[in-house]
C-alpha cells in the first residue's frame, strides 16, 4: 500500500483540557490522537488516518482528495452585510483601489 495517507494535511497542537498533544487532520475532522510528545501525536494520527483509509476502501467508500491535491481557481464569494459592502467600497475608493484589492489585502 503506498503511503497515500502522507498527502493529507497533518497538524499537532497542544490541548490544555487534555494537558497532551493532539495529533489532527484537517480531512479527517473526527479524528484525532492525543499524546504527551508532538512527534508520537503526529505518529498516532498518521497511523489513525492510515488505518481509516485501508477501512474506507475495503468497504467502497469515498475517500477525501487531499487538500494539497486540490486545485484553486483564487476566487471565492463571500456575503457580507451591505453596511460592510458600502464601508469597504469607500475605503477602497479615498484609497484609489479597486474593492477587490482592498480585501485582498485584508485577507493577508
Amino acid at each position: 500500500m503506498s503511503k497515500t495517507y502522507d498527502r493529507y494535511t497533518y497538524r499537532v497542537t497542544w490541548s490544555e483540557e487534555d494537558r497532551e498533544h493532539v495529533g489532527l487532520c484537517a480531512e479527517f475532522p473526527g479524528l484525532s490522537w492525543l499524546d504527551p510528545s508532538p512527534e508520537k501525536a503526529l505518529t498516532g494520527v498518521r497511523r489513525i488516518v492510515r488505518d481509516c483509509l485501508r477501512d474506507m476502501r475495503r468497504n467502497k467508500e469515498d475517500v477525501p482528495e487531499p487538500i494539497a491535491l486540490k486545485n484553486y481557481s483564487g476566487k471565492f464569494m463571500v456575503r457580507v452585510p451591505p453596511e460592510t459592502h458600502r464601508m469597504l467600497s469607500v475605503e477602497a475608493a479615498e484609497s484609489g483601489v479597486s474593492l477587490n484589492r482592498l480585501v485582498a489585502g485584508k485577507l493577508r
